[in-house]
């Protein structure tokens, strides 16, 4: 998380102040819901006749005051005469004490908390997408407790960082920031033909949820074919040409000249993008990764970066996170790393917490909830 929430933010939760939360969402929750295309779930929360919740434990996130004050208002008016307890992520563990009488936590979902969890937990509302270290869960913790993340929320921003990576990659960016950075004047970087212009180009999606949503809408828009393969179903949109399953991905990056990793990290794409995939790719594509580092063998990676299999990657995953030193991946010319921050940025922010005072509404008002996971499948 950035540590200022910038004006923005604040300017959003306190509109969102001035509509009456317990009746309907927000216009500024609204235009997030029908923007990302937010899912409902079907139904409410399941609980007992006559149930109304106990007490929230809401995690704040890192803001500046006036923001910080704005956000605690909307969350107090979202949660109505259910108390609050307001922590800070500085504050320690969150500890059974803790957690104790608590029927909902809005902040991140950690084996810990799991652990410490008391019979009357029944939502974990997480700030982050990824759900892979919320685990430890009991069987009964998993029929009992609604999970939410921040899916979507985050998919701009990721999808620009990506389209930012490709551009810079095809383009030789790097080399020119290195030879500025020596005052030198080098026009002429490329070696052989290059990469070429996106336009006509196509683009292989993997894993067709929010983020690989945005990112192929991006791609579209600068002329490129695009492809995708998703688990669930081939249903997509019209700027995807094709949508294929899981099972169709190494005869879909054959056909493509980019492919970009945008899946969650499961038991089924823990080192999805092996020897065999960058066997299976077209020589001389550009590999991009903003899913889960561990979804890519790293060595299998650098072997077809230095064979010229791939023609760059652009990773803002690694597998491990953070890289060691000693990874040849740091030094490779066609390779650009950042470290794990595709998501941050100023609207990223607003609507993470704009969402969040959305579904504590809902929950308070026993509706059905935004963007729930099942953790069986991990998204």
């Amino acid at each position: 998380m950035a540590k200022l929430f910038p004006a923005l933010v604040l300017i959003a939760i306190t509109a969102a102040l001035s509509v009456p939360l317990t009746a309907e969402p927000a216009p500024e929750a609204q235009a997030i819901i029908e923007e990302l295309y937010l899912k409902q779930a079907a139904q409410p929360i399941p609980v007992p006749e006559g149930w109304r919740p106990n007490k929230v434990l809401v995690m704040m996130l890192p803001m500046k005051p006036e923001a910080a004050e704005a956000y605690r208002s909307a969350l107090q008016q979202a949660a109505g005469d259910t108390p609050l307890i307001i922590r800070s992520f500085k504050d320690g563990p969150i500890t059974k004490e803790v957690l104790d009488g608590v029927d909902a936590v809005i902040g991140v979902c950690s084996e810990k908390l799991l652990k410490n969890a008391h019979e009357e937990l029944r939502w974990v509302h997480s700030y982050t997408v990824g759900m892979d270290r919320c685990t430890g869960y009991t069987d009964l913790q998993l029929n009992n407790i609604t999970f939410s993340n921040n899916q979507r929320l985050s998919a701009p921003s990721i999808s620009e960082h990506t389209m930012a990576m490709l551009l810079a990659l095809t383009r030789q960016l790097p080399h020119y920031v290195r030879s500025q950075s020596r005052s030198e004047w080098r026009p002429k970087p490329f070696t052989g033909a290059g990469f070429g212009e996106l336009k006509g180009k196509t683009l292989l999606v993997v894993g067709l949820g929010g983020i690989g949503t945005e990112v192929a809408r991006r791609a579209h828009g600068l002329g490129m074919r695009v492809l995708a393969t998703r688990n669930s179903s081939r249903e997509g949109p019209p700027f995807v040409e094709y949508v294929g399953l899981s099972d169709e991905l190494h005869s879909l990056a054959a056909k493509s000249d980019i492919v970009v990793n945008s899946l969650p990290l499961t038991a089924a794409t823990n080192g999805l993008f092996d020897e065999a995939f960058f066997r299976s790719i077209r020589p001389g594509s550009i590999f991009l990764s903003v899913g889960r580092g561990k979804s890519t063998d790293t060595q299998a990676l650098i072997a077809a970066l230095k064979s010229g299999q791939l023609y760059a990657a652009g990773l803002d995953v690694t597998d491990p996170e953070p890289l060691p030193d000693s990874s040849p991946l740091w030094t490779m010319e066609n390779v650009i790393i950042t470290p794990h921050v595709s998501a941050m940025g100023e609207a990223t922010q607003s609507r993470t917490a704009v969402i969040a005072v959305e579904n504590l509404r809902r929950f308070i008002a026993e509706e059905p909830l935004l963007n729930v996971v099942d953790l069986s499948r991990g998204y």
